[in-house]
């Protein structure tokens, strides 16, 4: 039996310091990201969904980084789904006001430095691993 693909988005957010937003759900650090709303754009989900979960109004999109998949339990449809994410870097700036999207279970979100990345990543998840791990690789903005 295939299982439904629900397609999301997300960002990650670079400031003018080369500090990394992230985001803390579900007792995990994370990246803000969320699925895709009927009409909308892979490009317009990400963008929508940083600002939503953060509080941020200005954020500049830049390139796609990858593509991560998940399986997960929605319990929404009452179905085990395949998590197809889309990643992009975007920019934004250190001093806009972060405000925690308590709705979709945000509790905390940072600024981090790059030298205290794997402290969060410690407690994160394999896929936020892996796109981070994809960004460093392709990007100068992350060393």
């Amino acid at each position: 039996m295939n299982k439904p693909v629900i397609i999301a988005a997300g960002g990650l957010v670079m400031n003018e310091s080369k500090e990394l937003l992230m985001i803390f759900r579900r007792g995990k650090w994370d990246l803000p990201k969320g699925k895709l709303d009927e009409g909308e754009s892979i490009a317009e989900c990400a963008i929508r969904e940083v600002k939503e979960e953060t509080g941020l109004k200005t954020v500049t999109l830049g390139n796609a980084i990858g593509i991560t998949k998940h399986e997960y339990f929605d319990t929404y449809i009452n179905k085990e789904v395949i998590k197809e994410s889309h990643w992009y870097e975007m920019v934004a700036s250190e001093n806009e006001t972060l405000i925690a999207q308590s709705e979709e279970d945000i509790t905390a979100i940072e600024w981090v430095n790059l030298a205290n990345i794997n402290d969060k990543l410690s407690n994160s998840y394999s896929t936020i691993i892996e796109i981070i791990h994809t960004y460093q690789q392709k990007t100068t903005n992350f060393k």
